[in-house]
């Protein structure tokens, strides 16, 4: 057997472990971009792959927020609470697609980029809201609430970031969520700046910041 051979089969234990630990190190960072409660991703694992969606001219910023969800913990227990979340995530997911992603920010927080290939995401969101609020599988029908959504078309806000985005979706959530309406479209109004990129009425926010303006 010439040297060369004899060099590559005695590198090829140490191919196969690196390769091994490739692996396990990629489980590893998948792991950590998965919310354990929900399956969904976490707040870097989402910035990453909704970043790279925002890309596509048809892309929308989705944030959703669960409605009264400390009542519901304080009334029926974290159990229930939890379930309620998981279902919220299954739904969400089930209606982004394949093309889409999303992802749990926190707490009762969650958002989603998803691509209108029909330009008809109004009317998407407006049958998401609905599933949304339907009564969790398992657990007794009073246990339910809505989802307040806000969105916005990154195409309307070409020179904005997916934080931007984000807090543009925030703004018309909140607006959503005050009036009840259950869903509101970010308008084309200037997004004022806040203290610590807090929407208007959270805590950490300018009090004297006016509220951007939404478009239902």
């Amino acid at each position: 057997m010439n040297t060369l051979a004899t060099v590559l089969l005695s590198a090829l234990p140490l191919a196969a472990g690196w390769a091994v630990h490739v692996r396990w190190l990629h489980g590893c960072l998948n792991t950590a971009r998965r919310d354990p409660l929900t399956g969904l991703r976490t707040r870097d694992g989402f910035t990453c792959r909704a970043t790279a969606l925002l890309k596509d001219p048809r892309a929308v910023v989705v944030l959703a927020d669960v409605d009264k969800f400390k009542h519901i913990n304080d009334t029926y227990g974290h159990a229930v609470g939890d379930a309620l979340l998981k279902a919220t995530a299954d739904r969400l997911t089930h209606h982004v697609g394949r093309t889409g992603v999303a992802g749990r920010l926190g707490g009762d927080e969650f958002a989603a980029v998803l691509i209108d290939d029909h330009g008809t995401a109004g009317d998407l969101l407006a049958v998401l809201h609905g599933v949304l609020a339907r009564p969790v599988e398992g657990q007794d029908p009073a246990v339910h609430t809505t989802v307040s959504l806000g969105w916005v078309r990154g195409a309307d806000f070409p020179a904005d970031g997916l934080s931007a985005l984000l807090r543009r979706a925030d703004e018309a959530m909140y607006a959503a969520k005050q009036a009840r309406a259950g869903l509101r479209r970010a308008g084309l109004g200037r997004l004022f700046a806040t203290l610590a990129g807090r929407r208007v009425g959270r805590t950490g926010a300018r009090t004297d910041a006016p509220v951007v303006g939404v478009a239902a």
